[in-house]
């Protein structure tokens, strides 16, 4: 990874499109703070595209379409899309899978999370799972991330099962089909902008934090991690081409900044 700083002037005046993750992207500490609520709102009204693309619940993706200075947002790990940027205001919702096939799936996941609970000690359903629609998420009594071994058995318990695994700053996930990060974002950029990221990648910025943002890390030419991505860089096998100076939403702020500059 290369400072932020290092960012060419010339690769910063060409984005077009920003994706991020939002918990510990975004947020800080558990919070959003004005300052990177104001950068996602100056971003937008300087013409370019925001998207966050986050493991977060439908429940709160319902409230980042409707309320947030977004364009639209990929959540669940990719399981979902929600945008409400149209002039009416109406919600659209994309499913990577049908509903008949949600249904079966969710079946299938309530029961792996039961098992987890009864095998794995402190293991628990993390406290947004009733507003989930597509994935699993798991954390401890507590609702944060639980320590390496209780992890590593969750995930055993979740391959056991065939279903995809991935860990993140603040859960253990678990789903079923062939969706993550990286490939509803594929399908979303051409429904909603009608573009190929592949052929326009260096149109596209993706900011993140965490282990399941390696896909994105990974595919995007222009992929930056705030500073906090260094505590997942043992684990990262392909880690961000860039990195700021400031955890979490402070990071972000530098991001935006970058870019609004070369404009």
């Amino acid at each position: 990874m290369r400072p932020l700083a290092e960012f060419p002037v010339a690769g910063r005046s060409a984005i077009r499109y920003v994706l991020t993750d939002v918990d510990d992207t975004l947020t800080h500490a558990g919070r959003l703070s004005a300052e990177t609520y104001g950068a996602l709102a100056r971003l937008q009204r300087a013409g370019i595209k925001v998207m966050p693309v986050t493991a977060a619940s439908a429940g709160w993706c319902d409230l980042i379409a409707r309320m947030w200075p977004v364009d639209a947002v990929i959540g669940e790990n990719g399981g979902l899309c929600f945008s409400a940027g149209d002039a009416s205001g109406a919600m659209r919702r994309y499913y990577w899978s049908s509903d008949a096939e949600r249904r079966e799936h969710n079946e299938r996941l309530t029961a792996i999370g039961k098992r987890i609970c009864r095998l794995v000690p402190h293991a628990a359903l993390s406290p947004d799972q009733h507003y989930r629609e597509t994935t699993l998420a798991l954390a401890d009594g507590d609702g944060v991330l639980p320590d390496r071994a209780a992890v590593e058995s969750m995930l055993r318990v979740l391959d056991d099962a065939g279903a995809q695994t991935t860990v993140n700053s603040m859960w253990v996930l678990g789903w079923l089909g062939g969706f993550d990060k990286l490939a509803m974002t594929q399908r979303m950029m051409r429904e909603l902008f009608a573009i190929d990221v592949a052929i326009l990648e260096d149109a596209v910025l993706y900011v993140g934090d965490s282990l399941n943002d390696e896909p994105m890390f990974r595919f995007f030419v222009n992929s930056v991690g705030v500073s906090t991505v260094r505590r997942f860089l043992d684990r990262l096998r392909s880690p961000p081409r860039w990195v700021t100076r400031g955890p979490g939403g402070v990071g972000f702020v530098e991001v935006a900044k970058v870019l609004l500059a070369a404009r």
